[in-house]
């Protein structure tokens, strides 16, 4: 009879512009959105997944690897998680993001959840679950090994002209 694994999960955060691929259980993935978006895409059968966290649907040199762009941070995760052992017919996605943080501004949150759609339904990747728009920012974790992810609401103020965020206790989501 094997000992339960009693392990402390590692969290991994992932930060505006980055993105993370990780084969291990025990990694969780975590970062906090407001009109940002992140997609967690993963492959069940290899045990492979990633996140990215991109600010801006499109601008830049699509040639550059400044993840802050949507297109940029999708094809390097994508590749990422297939030289990791993913299969691209295999990967499925979750989104989540793209809030409306501020009321002078264009809406860039509906933008970078627009972007994140079209791009996986480019790609044949399908999304299993999402999470956008919405004035709230969210904690997103994930576990790449298995796609289980947890979403946590952190507030509910109307937008304004400044982003506020004001921790309350919100009810959390989980999403399978």
């Amino acid at each position: 009879m094997s000992e339960p694994n009693t392990t402390s999960p590692k969290i991994m955060t992932i930060v505006q512009g980055d993105f993370a691929v990780s084969n291990d259980a025990q990694v969780v993935m975590s970062t906090v959105l407001g009109s940002c978006v992140a997609v967690c895409i993963f492959d069940l059968q290899a045990k492979v997944g990633g996140m990215n966290h991109f600010l801006l649907a499109s601008g830049g040199d699509t040639n550059s690897n400044d993840l802050k762009y949507g297109v940029n941070a999708m094809e390097l995760l994508i590749n990422r998680i297939l030289r990791a052992g993913g299969d691209r017919r295999r990967l499925q996605a979750k989104i989540f993001g793209g809030a409306r943080m501020t009321v002078h501004a264009r809406d860039i949150g509906q933008s970078n959840g627009e972007f994140a759609l079209a791009f996986l339904e480019r790609e044949g990747i399908p999304c299993l679950s999402q999470s956008l728009g919405g004035t709230m920012a969210r904690r997103v974790q994930f576990t790449p090994t298995t796609g289980a992810a947890r979403q946590m609401q952190i507030s509910e103020s109307p937008p304004t002209e400044t982003p506020v965020v004001r921790p309350r206790a919100a009810p959390e989501i989980t999403l399978f």
